[in-house]
């Protein structure tokens, strides 16, 4: 236990020390905050159209899944591992909430329970074979990633599965859709969805997970040095489980916040969103060789995400242009983290 100790009061040192300011995450959190005003002004000057009340709310809306996303991811690469099933794992999630409350009569809270519990299974599943049976996480996510993709499909018959509406005939039915769309807060006349409030209600809980708990030192502490953590005394395989389960429950959630602003779960969507979410993590600070990583940090990065894929549709670049950029943005936030960790070895 006091070489865990000292790994968790490292981090903490090195969070906190003004010598190691320019090579840590306080650095990188500043730098991407930095980047999000710049792409704000310039997004601003291109297109009159850009900033407006409707449309900056547009961008919160589609940063609120891949925000999420990213939020569960963060705590799985700080331990220095990585998740390629994030895409189809919220798909899956999605296609049972709806299956449930379509096809078998579940009620609304219901639905919810059955998405996060699913992502909740998967994130388990994952953490097992890889603390258990010692599979790269590479490998065993991206075969969660094909397996979650092929019961997305087996189970919807391959088509979308749609939301009940609330009907005179059928009372207990409830607009799905509402819970990301409808009955927001009003500001003047501006509606912030109800996704807003659940992106904002899951950063405060990761936050809190993240840098209040057990679970959070640990994560730290695995991500800094696994097996000094290990010959600590503390049970690395089942702190890693965990980690991977939790992740797995916010992917769960973003399925069904993606499903809501949908009306629907489409279980041929979801591939992809993995890679936004990764480079949202990484681009906040957060290191893809573990040991560091804050959920401000990953908020930042998740928010230039989406202002730079919609500042491109807005200006009426490519899509395939706009997946060029979007590569080159991941790339490079890449090498500025392998020239801040040598900076700091």
């Amino acid at each position: 236990m006091a070489n865990l100790n000292i790994l968790v009061n490292q981090e903490k040192t090195e969070k906190k020390g003004l010598g190691n300011f320019l090579n840590g995450t306080a650095a990188q959190k500043v730098l991407a905050f930095a980047a999000l005003i710049i792409l704000f002004i310039f997004f601003s000057l291109a297109s009159e159209f850009f900033l407006t009340a409707n449309n900056v709310i547009s961008i919160i809306l589609a940063t609120c899944v891949n925000g999420i996303l990213a939020l569960g991811v963060t705590f799985i690469i700080i331990t220095g591992g990585i998740d390629l099933s994030l895409g189809t794992v919220m798909t899956f999630s999605s296609v049972m909430a709806a299956v449930s409350i379509s096809n078998w009569g579940l009620p609304l809270w219901a639905g919810c329970i059955i998405a996060v519990v699913t992502g909740a299974f998967c994130g388990c599943v994952t953490g097992t074979l890889i603390s258990k049976l010692k599979l790269p996480p590479f490998i065993a996510t991206l075969g969660m990633m094909m397996v979650t993709k092929g019961l997305s499909l087996v189970i919807s018959d391959a088509a979308p599965v749609y939301f009940p509406d609330k009907t005179p005939e059928n009372p207990s039915a409830f607009v799905f859709r509402d819970i990301a769309l409808g009955n927001g807060i009003q500001f003047g006349d501006v509606v912030i969805p109800n996704a807003v409030w659940i992106f904002l209600a899951m950063i405060v809980i990761a936050s809190i997970i993240l840098n209040k708990t057990k679970l959070g030192r640990y994560d730290f502490a695995i991500g800094s040095n696994e097996e000094a953590t290990r010959l600590s005394g503390v049970n690395v395989n089942a702190w890693k489980i965990a980690i991977y389960t939790l992740g797995g429950a916010f992917v769960g959630i973003a399925g069904i916040v993606m499903a809501s602003r949908l009306g629907s779960a489409q279980p041929a969507l979801g591939q992809g969103y993995e890679l936004d979410a990764i480079a949202a993590v990484v681009i906040g600070g957060t290191s893809l060789s573990g040991g560091s990583g804050t959920i401000l940090g990953t908020v930042i990065g998740a928010f230039i995400m989406s202002t730079l894929t919609n500042g491109l549709k807005v200006m009426a670049v490519p899509q395939q242009w706009q997946t060029v950029i979007i590569g080159g943005v991941l790339i490079v936030s890449v090498l500025l983290d392998l020239m801040r960790r040598k900076q700091k070895n």
